[in-house]
Parts: structure tokens; C-alpha cells; sequence
């Protein structure tokens, strides 16, 4: 059956114009074309658009344009494993939320500053005691998220209870939100004693990640869907 550009879209709530990005991303077999140069489309097609589509939701354009290929080569398995992986990515990062709720409760924050009754810390103490690299210590720095004082002697970095206190919060809104600009937003909206717009945002983190499980299991069930119908082509 020959399918219109147009009625693939349609029936997808897309432009045509993303159905030819997407094969010109490789991510799609090339359309046949007719004599005057128009895209006409069969229903393995379809499959391949309707499996993108379901796909993209939990795992992302950057995820669907890695795994696609894989398909159309018939890497089948290796496709799979790259679902999984990205699946596997999702859990930690909950589990990495769940622990940053626990940890942003006041009494729990001020507990660990408690146990912590140093003047100043070195990046390297700072580093075992928050569990950051230092490398990422250093460009939050460079992003100005932090700013930490220096010793005026050799000049090296020195951190006070209050730069840490600042730089947990910072590791747990990443852990939920990722994108430097938005912890940034974040952090200009915490005032020096509050914590509850990192718990707010965290919170809000793990209820779109209910919602991002749900749609890769859709994706996932439409990806199931097309490598069985290119197994039985194969056939």
C-alpha cells in the first residue's frame, strides 16, 4: 500500500516536514519516489514514523537518532541494549532524586553541617566530603555557582560550612534537573536559609520521571512491534 506524506503526518499530529528530517537523519529507510519527484511512503514506513514518534517522548531525540540506525542495519539486539541502557539511566537518576529529598529535609541538612566544624575546607576535603569531583567543582565555579574564597598566600581554593551547604544543594537540583541553566534558576531563587525551592523542583523532577517511564515502555512496545515485522521481511 502507498502512503502520502500527508497521511502519515496526519495521523501522527506532525508536519510533513519532520517526516523528512527524519530521513534524511538516516533514522528511516529512504521514501520511493514517483516519476515527478513526490515521497510515497509503504507501511513499513509508517511503522518506522509511528515507533519514532512513541519513542521520542521518554528517550529523546538524541536517544531515538542513536537506536534507529541500529534497526534499519538489523542490529537488532544492539538496539535493544541501548534501550536498556538508557531505561537503566532513568532508575538511577530517580534513585539519585529520591536520595536528594532525603538529604534537602532541614533537620538532615543541618545535620551533616553539624558534623562538619571546620573554618575552611580544601576542594580536596570538600570534594570526599560531598562526593563531587573536584574537575566538576571547578567548572560549577567557572559557571558561577559558586565562588569560593582563596587563600591569600598560596592562593588555593577554600570553602567555608555555608559554601557547602551551597554546593550540596547545587549537586542535588542537578542530580533532578541536569541542565546547568537551570540549576542556575534556581539557585538565584534560594535565599541564603531556604532549601525548599531545591525540594520543590526535585519533587517535580520525580513525577515527570513517572511519567518518562511510562512513555519508554510505549516506545519500547512500538520498537518490539517494528523489529518483529523486519524479522518476518527477512524471512
Amino acid at each position: 500500500m502507498e502512503l502520502r506524506p500527508i497521511d502519515i503526518a496526519r495521523k501522527l499530529d506532525v508536519g510533513t516536514s519532520a517526516l523528512r528530517h527524519y530521513e534524511e537523519w538516516g533514522i528511516v529507510p529512504p521514501a520511493k519516489r514517483k516519476p515527478n519527484g513526490y515521497r510515497i511512503y509503504t507501511e513499513e514506513h509508517e511503522m518506522y514514523f509511528q515507533c519514532i514518534r512513541a519513542m521520542y517522548h521518554g528517550f529523546g531525540m538524541a536517544a531515538v537518532r542513536k537506536i534507529m540506525p541500529m534497526v534499519r542495519e538489523h542490529k537488532f539486539t544492539q538496539a535493544l541494549w541501548e534501550v536498556n541502557r538508557v531505561q537503566a539511566d532513568l532508575f538511577q537518576r530517580k534513585e539519585q532524586a529520591t536520595k536528594a529529598l532525603e538529604i534537602l529535609k532541614p533537620e538532615n541538612m543541618q545535620r551533616f553541617l553539624d558534623k562538619r566544624n571546620k573554618k575552611w575546607y580544601t576542594i580536596g576535603e570538600v570534594e570526599r566530603e560531598i562526593e563531587v569531583p573536584a574537575t566538576t567543582l571547578r567548572h560549577w565555579e567557572k559557571e558561577e555557582l559558586i565562588k569560593p574564597s582563596r587563600d591569600p598566600e598560596s592562593g588555593y581554593r577554600m570553602y567555608n560550612r555555608e559554601d557547602i551547604r551551597r554546593l550540596l544543594i547545587i549537586r542535588t537540583v542537578q542530580s533532578s534537573v541536569y541542565l546547568l541553566d537551570s540549576v542556575r534558576d534556581v539557585m538565584e531563587k534560594i535565599n541564603q536559609h531556604s532549601i525548599s525551592e531545591a525540594r520543590k523542583i526535585t519533587m517535580d523532577s520525580l513525577i515527570y520521571m513517572d511519567y518518562q517511564i511510562e512513555q519508554q515502555l510505549r516506545g519500547a512496545h512500538y520498537l518490539y512491534k517494528l523489529i518483529e515485522l523486519l524479522k518476518q521481511k527477512r524471512k
